[in-house]
């Protein structure tokens, strides 16, 4: 099995890339966030990784620009419906460093922007998936409490998602929602303030706080 492929890049098209790799060349499909990142030039240097899919009838290269959106693409594949085409193009509308959040906090709308996800599709992902993506933000969570302890805090950064008071975030969330931002927007500044502040904080605070944190 291929497992990455470094080259130099002969060709790009909208959904795919080939790679010269030694006068050979590879046929890679990417989402277009993968491929806006290597860019187009011919003969540019190139490194993905590539899950290799093997069928009676073909193998399919899939490659992808970091580990992340790798990992994702697996796990997208795991559920009913969604196949290599779905995963990629949700992979396309939702960065894998955001993806975590966006399923834990069961954001259907974000979800529903990749090509090929209706309404049903979106809330099989989310079913199926919001127990793993939950864990998920909690590890990145974990991280962006060591940075924040030493000065290195990233706004952008998951939402400890399984330590929300149920209540209080979802009055919280539910307000800011209506105020105009995001579902998955909303969660994590929801849950930036209540791991900063402490989860009594008063559900008008708590707004006016994640309100600031949105605005930082």
């Amino acid at each position: 099995m291929i497992a990455k492929l470094s080259g130099l890049i002969d060709s790009v098209g909208s959904n795919h890339v080939i790679i010269d790799v030694g006068g050979v060349g590879y046929l890679v499909y990417a989402s277009s966030r993968t491929l806006a990142k290597i860019g187009s030039k011919k003969g540019v240097p190139v490194s993905l990784l590539i899950e290799t899919i093997v069928r009676e009838d073909q193998i399919t290269l899939y490659g992808f620009a970091d580990a992340a959106e790798k990992e994702w693409f697996l796990i997208l594949c795991t559920v009913q419906g969604v196949g290599a085409k779905v995963a990629q193009s949700i992979l396309a509308a939702v960065p894998a460093d955001r993806l975590p959040v966006v399923i834990a906090s069961q954001d259907k709308t974000a979800i529903r922007m990749a090509d090929g996800v209706g309404e049903k599709l979106a809330v099989r992902i989310i079913t199926e998936l919001k127990e793993k993506a939950g864990k998920m933000a909690l590890g990145l969570a974990a991280t962006q409490q060591a940075q924040s302890a030493t000065g290195k805090k990233d706004k952008k950064g998951a939402a400890p998602v399984a330590e929300l008071p149920i209540t209080a975030s979802n009055d919280a969330v539910s307000a800011l929602i209506n105020l105009g931002y995001g579902r998955s927007e909303a969660f994590s500044a929801v849950a930036d303030v209540l791991r900063e502040r402490g989860d009594d904080l008063p559900l008008g605070d708590l707004i006016r706080e994640s309100l600031k944190e949105l605005s930082a």
